[in-house]
């Protein structure tokens, strides 16, 4: 028993390396994520209410792409800027290998958040078009106890939300509802 406990707490151990090594908590670009990038032949958006778009350019081009960024305009102008989510966001998959159960991932993977993780849309809240898919973040959680109610939801065709209600209503950050 002693030494099943043992090779599984050097098996946690070793992923949580892995994780949180200096390359950062893992990352992928949006096709890289969705294995498809759908286009305007794909079919047209659905018309659904959301808050009116704070277009905005990056306003911090200068993004380091290994740095770890947890605020709301640092990880929308870093999807813009490079495609997919900085390093230090990790799955929930990811984040359950290294003994998470939910709440804070701190404990687990320092300096991480949850992050990449499919986001259904079941209320309809945000635009449906053939091929559109979904991922999302946590907000503004780096050194707090729980994951709070902040999130960014992006898909995979360039629209980027942020929800700061757990998802009851969204803002439009970056992208075209067409």
């Amino acid at each position: 028993m002693k030494k099943k406990f043992i090779v599984r707490s050097a098996l946690l151990l070793l992923a949580a390396l892995l994780i949180t090594s200096a390359a950062g908590c893992g990352s992928a670009a949006l096709s890289d994520i969705y294995g498809y990038i759908p286009n305007e032949s794909d079919g047209a958006a659905a018309a659904l209410p959301v808050s009116e778009a704070v277009q905005s350019p990056p306003g911090s081009a200068g993004l380091d792409e290994r740095g770890s960024y947890y605020s709301m305009e640092d990880v929308r102008d870093y999807l813009i800027q490079y495609g997919h989510l900085p390093d230090n966001f990790i799955t929930k998959d990811e984040a359950r290998a290294l003994g998470w159960e939910g709440g804070s991932v701190e404990q687990y993977a320092p300096g991480c958040a949850i992050g990449g993780d499919r986001f259904m849309n079941r209320e309809g809240l945000l635009p449906q078009k053939s091929g559109r898919e979904y991922k999302e973040c946590d907000i503004d959680t780096e050194g707090k106890s729980s994951r709070g109610a902040k999130r960014i939801v992006f898909s995979n065709d360039g629209l980027i939300y942020y929800t700061d209600d757990h998802y009851e209503s969204f803002t439009l950050l970056y992208g075209e509802e067409n």
